[in-house]
């Protein structure tokens, strides 16, 4: 059978203050109507990425207010990672010499994973490419099909994309972050827009105070006496580690005694990952106001909380980004963000208002300057930050968001449709 994954139990009752008692009550509302659901969630890790993050809180909170909700993951094989990172990367729109051998090896491990799914649920939510293929081994494990895209698929490579749009077809509904990603040419699904969003709760995100978090990030190395500039992105070619180094390499010519923090999760379904950080490990061991830290060397979850909270600036340099939770994090607390003008990014900062969208490392260093010299500015920015996620990107949200969608989609069985 798939692995399931063992979570901690969550509370909707925890989120009353944070997020509001009307938040609270629409989803229970909402969750009336649901009760037994049987939901299954399918993606490719249980660590070390964004869709690893949002399950870890979803799932809980969908049980606890009534849905009998579980999460697997596909059986890991390292051959169809590499396949399967190449074609996330083809989807959002790098070239990829799609191979025969590439394609078998994908449809092999689906139909396998397939085989291994245990009992009969109402709606399986397969995540992204790496199971999208499952609804053609295994339609009659659910009586629907969801498939939740988080990446940005608006101009995917053609031949990638023309092998996958068969098998994102059969699922009857495909979520995405921003109608933009929306691929032109998809047929068969209704499209839903559901932007992602963070637990306040979590340990990445719940409060600490000022002087845990300093001397936190204070065992690591960092001179607490001077600014800080802070990277949290997985070690991808799309987050533009590189041109994070130009970016502090610039505003250090401003800002005297700048520090650069780049820190990365590695995901067991990312090869490409290791590769990247070998790459910067030149540059940062040149330079001792570069640190370069992972998850496997000792910066976890409460600990990138505490850089977050520390650092006078927080960077998302990336080149294409499906939404970019880090950015919602360092806003909720209080911290300033820039952020390349890309993707879901654009959804979470209000340019000139809760952070600032730029469109190159020039501009990013001259925000990075403009913000370490103007104590006030950083002020604003961050309170604007906090407002705007509390408003639009708590988990709360997201979770009223797919009890929606899943009332529809009973809905509609309810009434004899597909």
């Amino acid at each position: 059978m798939l692995r399931r994954v063992q979570l901690k139990k969550k509370s909707l009752e925890d989120y009353r203050g944070v997020a509001g008692p009307e938040a609270v009550e629409r989803v229970r509302q909402l969750a009336r109507s649901l009760q037994g659901l049987r939901i299954l969630h399918v993606n490719s890790t249980g660590e070390g990425g964004g869709v690893a993050e949002l399950l870890t809180s979803l799932v809980p909170l969908m049980r606890d207010v009534g849905l009998d909700a579980e999460w697997q993951l596909l059986c890991h094989d390292d051959p169809f990672f590499e396949v399967t990172k190449g074609f996330h990367n083809a989807l959002q729109g790098k070239r990829f010499a799609l191979s025969e051998e590439h394609r078998e090896r994908y449809l092999r491990r689906n139909r396998t994973c397939a085989a291994m799914v245990e009992g009969r649920y109402d709606v399986v939510l397969a995540h992204d490419p790496q199971p999208a293929g499952l609804r053609s081994f295994c339609p009659k494990v659910a009586q629907h099909w969801i498939w939740r895209c988080h990446i940005d698929t608006s101009k995917p490579d053609p031949e990638v994309w023309q092998f996958l749009r068969p098998f994102v077809s059969l699922h009857e509904r495909a979520v995405f972050t921003m109608r933009e990603f929306v691929p032109p040419d998809l047929n068969g699904p209704e499209v839903t827009i559901i932007p992602p969003a963070i637990d306040p709760h979590s340990p990445k995100n719940r409060d600490l105070s000022r002087s845990h978090a300093r001397a936190t990030v204070a065992e690591f190395g960092v001179d607490l006496t001077r600014p800080l500039l802070l990277q949290v992105a997985r070690f991808d070619p799309w987050k533009d580690p590189e041109g994070a180094i130009e970016t502090y390499r610039r505003a250090k010519n401003e800002i005297r005694g700048l520090q650069l923090a780049l820190i990365g999760a590695m995901a067991s379904d990312d090869p490409e990952g290791w590769e990247i950080y070998a790459r910067l490990e030149a540059p940062a061991s040149a330079d001792p106001d570069i640190f370069l830290f992972t998850n496997l060397t000792g910066v976890q979850a409460h600990e990138v909380n505490a850089f977050q909270r520390v650092a006078d600036v927080q960077l998302q340099k990336s080149i294409r980004e499906g939404f970019g939770l880090v950015v919602s994090e360092a806003l909720w607390k209080e911290t300033p963000v820039i952020g390349g003008r890309v993707g879901g990014i654009t959804l979470q900062i209000q340019d000139g208002v809760s952070g600032f969208l730029v469109n190159d490392s020039e501009d990013a260093a001259e925000r990075v300057v403009r913000i370490c010299r103007d104590p006030e500015l950083a002020g604003c920015l961050g309170q604007a930050g906090r407002r705007r996620v509390r408003e639009r990107f708590l988990v709360t949200r997201l979770l009223e968001d797919w009890l929606t969608l899943l009332n529809e989609v009973v809905a509609k069985r309810n009434s004899g449709g597909a």
